[in-house]
C-alpha cells in the first residue's frame, strides 16, 4: 500500500500551493463513511477527481466534476459522488471490508495535478479475537515414503473477541512452478485440540496437526489458514524438501553385473531343463521299443514250441484186411456200430527217445 503511495509521489504532477491533508479513518463493517474534498466555485478550468488505490490493483476512479457548481451526481455500487456547498463529497454506503484502501482528491487545472487530501480508511469487522497463527519448522530433508507431521498453532484472545463465530482451518501447498496455491486439507471438529494459558486464562492456543507420508511430488511450502469473521489469517508456512536417493555410478554398474549374472543362470537352467526333458523322451521311446520287442520275441518262440509239439505228434491210423465172410456174418457187421480204433499215439522231441 505504501509502496504505490511512494511511486504516486514521484510521478511529476507539478508543485502545488494548495493546504494538502493525509489522515486515517477507522470504521466499523455497516457503517456509513463520508469523506470531503474542499472546492473554489470560482474556477472554471479545474475538475476535482475521488480515486481509489488499493494493493495489488490499478487505481480505480471513483468520480469526478468541475470545480465550480454543478449538480452531477455519480454513482459506482454503493458509492456516491456528488457537490456540496464549498466542497466535493464522497460517500460510501454501509461500508464493506473490501472497502478498506487509500481514498485521494485530486484537483486538475491548466494539465497539472495536485494532491488535496488523502485517507485511509480502514473497515474492521467483528474481532475475531485471534493473535496470532504460527506454524512449527519441518526437520529436514525428507526421503520419499517418510511420514510427516505438520502442525499449525492459533492463539485467541477470548476478552478482545467481539465475534461468536468459530474459526475454520486450512492447509495450502505453494509450488515453485505453480502460480496458485493448492488446497490440499481442511480440518473438521475434532482434528484439533485447545488448552488455555494457565497465567491468563483468558489465552487460548489451540494446535491442528495434519499427517501424511510423502513422495517426490509433494515438495513445496506448506501455509495454514484461519478464516473467521469476514477474514483469513496465514501461518508463517513450513517448507518441505524431498530429498530423492542418487545412484552412484559405481553402484549402476554392480547392479548391471549382478542383473547380467542372473540372466546367464537363467539361461543355463533353462538349457539343462530342455537337456533333462529331451532324454526322459527318448529313454521313454528306447524302453516302448524294447518292451514291444521283447514281445514279439516271446510270442514267436511261443509259437516255434508249440509248432515243434505239433510236429513232434505221431499218429497210427489202423489197417483192415478185408476177408471173406459169410453172408450172415456180413449182415451182423453191419448192424454192429462201426468202431475205430487206434493202435498207440507217440510224442517225441527231436533229439530224445522214449524207451
Amino acid at each position: 500500500m505504501l509502496t504505490i503511495f511512494y511511486i504516486l509521489l514521484l510521478i511529476d504532477f507539478g508543485r502545488c500551493s494548495d493546504h494538502q491533508i493525509f489522515d486515517t479513518k477507522n470504521v466499523a463493517v455497516g457503517q456509513n463513511v463520508t469523506l470531503n474534498c474542499s472546492r473554489d466555485h470560482r474556477l472554471l478550468l479545474t475538475e476535482l477527481f475521488w480515486i481509489r488505490l488499493v494493493s495489488q490493483s490499478f487505481p480505480e476512479v471513483l468520480g469526478s466534476t468541475m470545480s465550480h457548481d454543478s449538480s452531477i451526481t455519480q454513482k459506482t455500487h454503493h458509492i456516491t459522488t456528488k457537490q456540496e456547498p464549498g466542497t466535493f463529497v464522497l460517500h460510501i454506503n454501509r461500508a464493506q471490508l473490501s472497502d478498506t484502501a487509500v481514498y485521494y482528491c485530486i484537483k486538475e487545472s491548466q494539465l497539472t495535478m495536485t494532491f488535496l487530501k488523502g485517507t485511509f480508511l480502514r473497515v474492521k469487522g467483528p474481532d475475531p479475537g485471534i493473535t496470532g497463527v504460527t506454524q512449527d519448522s519441518l526437520s529436514n530433508p525428507v526421503h520419499p515414503g517418510d511420514p510427516v507431521t505438520l502442525q499449525c498453532s492459533v492463539l485467541s484472545n477470548s476478552e478482545n473477541r467481539t465475534c461468536t463465530e468459530d474459526h475454520s482451518v486450512y492447509w495450502y501447498r505453494a509450488k515453485p512452478d505453480e502460480s496458485h496455491p493448492s488446497l490440499i486439507y481442511s480440518h473438521g471438529n475434532n482434528s484439533y485440540y485447545c488448552e488455555r494459558s494457565s497465567e491468563a486464562p483468558s489465552q487460548q492456543k489451540c494446535v491442528y496437526s495434519f499427517s501424511r507420508s510423502v513422495s517426490s511430488s509433494h515438495t513445496g511450502t506448506y501455509y495454514c489458514a484461519v478464516a473467521t469473521c469476514g477474514e483469513i489469517l496465514f501461518g508463517n508456512g513450513a517448507k518441505l524438501d524431498i530429498e530423492v536417493p542418487v545412484v552412484h555410478h559405481w553402484d549402476l554398474q554392480k547392479t548391471n553385473t549382478i542383473v547380467f549374472l542372473l540372466c546367464v543362470a537363467l539361461s543355463i537352467n533353462l538349457i539343462v531343463i530342455a537337456f533333462l526333458i529331451y532324454t526322459i523322451k527318448e529313454k521313454n521311446k528306447t524302453s516302448a521299443a524294447f518292451s514291444v520287442k521283447t514281445n514279439t520275441e516271446t510270442t514267436s518262440e511261443e509259437q516255434q514250441i508249440q509248432q515243434r509239439h505239433e510236429d513232434s505228434l505221431a499218429y497210427a491210423a489202423p489197417t483192415f484186411t478185408k476177408r471173406n465172410t459169410r453172408k450172415a456174418e456180413r449182415r451182423n457187421a453191419r448192424a454192429t456200430e462201426k468202431i475205430c480204433i487206434y493202435s498207440d499215439v507217440r510224442a517225441s522231441e527231436c533229439g530224445k527217445s522214449d524207451a
